[in-house]
């Protein structure tokens, strides 16, 4: 419960001062049940008045499904939560109620919507009964007629706030941190069962459905994308769909995929030979691995995404294939599978502390195959942690 309540007050905080809770954010997370209580009252007596000024915000109002779960711990797919600079709302239907009463946090109040309540009325009473003027919206996700729609039924103008959930989300809590590292266990444990079946004659939709069925398997939630399983010369397409080709002797299959654990996400990807490997394939998979490592070596916090990604796409360039690599060295991911900020050649944000990013990068040549090494690493002031711990040696099955 009181993880909790610590994401709830992360939402206030940085509803109050945007500025202020990126930095708190991850030492909150790490510090003692009395010591939080003290953090959150300092919070309130000290934080809040400069708070209001810098944030120029009464209120947020979540309707991101993944925002929502972030602020009060609790998944549910009808409704919205409100933050105001005294309160938090969850409004939800009969379907949640129940289930919502037992997990939110004591200072988040449960409003039922439904049979003749509506929730942009319950909404409404809220926002007049706190006398909010400035609210702010996610105009991210949101789709833009219901932003509009929001708009006219709450009488108030929604001021952009996408960022303020960018900015917390993109730095991890340790409990966050240890979700992510299940889920990634799972994902290794699904890929140590799937090379067993892997040989020819099996279809690239036969290797995805065992992808899906052993990660559910071993405790998964659920995928959190569709998986990618793509054999020979489908593999040289990076987000290849998983169809009816078998693999052949002197194959290439790569698979992407992952799971959800507490609602966090995993991502990793192996590239495996079937048989054998010619001198061209096992070159390419050297290089790739090696600006893999060039990368992990470059990944830490206080550095630019770029900087990352440029360590391991000069490894590829230098080896005459900078032309064949055409996507990013990787990407955030947490509750969302993508997520602020990457690691790419566009990306100047400084990677904070306890961002976690994939490192993803490959080379792909049409008309042959492709090669892509995939692990998470979560960002430390000093390195990185490489929480995927399989096998990134050439497998030949």
């Amino acid at each position: 419960m009181n993880t909790k309540k610590f994401r709830l007050a992360d939402v206030i905080l940085s509803v109050i001062c945007v500025v202020f809770v990126a930095e708190a954010a991850a030492p909150v997370a790490s510090i003692g049940n009395s010591q939080y209580f003290w953090w959150i009252f300092m919070i309130l007596a000290f934080l809040l008045p400069y708070g209001l000024i810098a944030a120029e915000l009464d209120a947020v109002l979540i309707t991101d499904e993944k925002n929502q779960r972030y602020a009060t711990g609790f998944a549910f797919t009808d409704g919205a939560v409100l933050v105001t600079r005294k309160s938090a709302f969850l409004f939800t239907d009969s379907r949640y109620i129940e289930a919502a009463s037992m997990t939110v946090a004591d200072n988040i109040t449960l409003r039922l919507f439904g049979a003749g309540k509506r929730l942009s009325q319950l909404i409404k009473t809220e926002l007049d009964n706190e006398h909010v003027e400035r609210l702010g919206g996610e105009e991210g996700t949101l789709p833009h007629g219901q932003y509009l729609a929001y708009e006219n039924l709450l009488g108030r103008k929604l001021i952009p706030s996408q960022h303020i959930f960018s900015s917390l989300r993109a730095s991890k809590t340790a409990e966050e941190q240890e979700y992510m590292r299940r889920a990634q266990a799972i994902a290794e444990l699904a890929l140590s069962d799937v090379l067993q079946i892997i040989k020819p004659g099996v279809s690239e939709r036969d290797i995805a459905a065992e992808i899906t069925y052993r990660l559910l398997k071993h405790g998964g939630e659920g995928n959190s994308f569709d998986p990618i399983a793509v054999t020979g010369k489908n593999s040289s397409m990076p987000h290849g769909v998983p169809g009816d080709a078998l693999v052949q002797n002197g194959d290439f299959v790569t698979m992407d995929f992952g799971c959800l654990k507490y609602g966090y996400c995993s991502d990793m990807t192996r590239t495996v030979a079937v048989g054998h490997a010619s001198d061209e394939m096992k070159n390419v998979y050297d290089t790739v691995l090696r600006a893999q490592l060039a990368g992990i070596k470059a990944a830490r916090a206080g550095v630019t995404g770029r900087s990352i990604d440029k360590a391991a796409r000069d490894v590829i360039a230098d080896a005459g294939y900078g032309e064949y690599f055409g996507h990013s060295f990787g990407h955030s991911l947490g509750l969302d599978i993508h997520e602020a900020p990457p690691a790419s050649p566009a990306t100047e944000t400084v990677m904070p502390v306890g961002a976690v990013i994939s490192a993803e990068p490959g080379i792909y040549l049409p008309g042959k195959f492709g090669v892509r090494i995939e692990d998470v690493l979560i960002l430390r002031e000093d390195g990185c942690e490489n929480i995927t711990h399989a096998d990134k040696n050439l497998i030949i099955l």
